[in-house]
């Protein structure tokens, strides 16, 4: 299961933030994700929980923001839903040789700190 180095990793990345913004307490963990990232959702919020115990961050909650897949066609210059997750093909002109744009995130966006 590597979400759980995933959690690990956004939990070591939130405190060092945390240090850097002169302390205070994490209560929130803002992530966007999407599907592309190989990351599975629920294994992520398990996995978090279990990274934060014993840390700083116990007790916080993980707010994960889906970002839906988007295409970039190069044929109509258009940016799109694809087709499906499966097909990632221009909705509007079919074509196929597109350049995924969003879809692959695993990014961490914010902190919701108390002082």
């Amino acid at each position: 299961m590597h979400e759980l180095s995933i959690a690990l990793s956004i939990v070591e990345g939130a405190q060092e933030e945390v240090e850097r913004q002169g302390g205070g307490r994490v209560c929130a963990v803002h992530l966007k994700l999407g599907p592309l990232s190989g990351v599975v959702r629920e294994a992520l919020l398990f996995s978090y929980e279990l990274a934060c115990e014993g840390t700083s961050l116990e007790g916080s909650r993980l707010i994960i923001e889906e970002v839906p897949i988007r295409v970039y066609c190069e044929r109509c210059g258009s940016e799109e839903d694809p087709m499906s997750g499966q097909r990632l093909h221009c909705s509007r002109c079919g074509n196929s040789a597109c350049r995924v744009v969003k879809g692959g995130e695993l990014e961490l966006s914010a902190l919701e700190l108390q002082t």
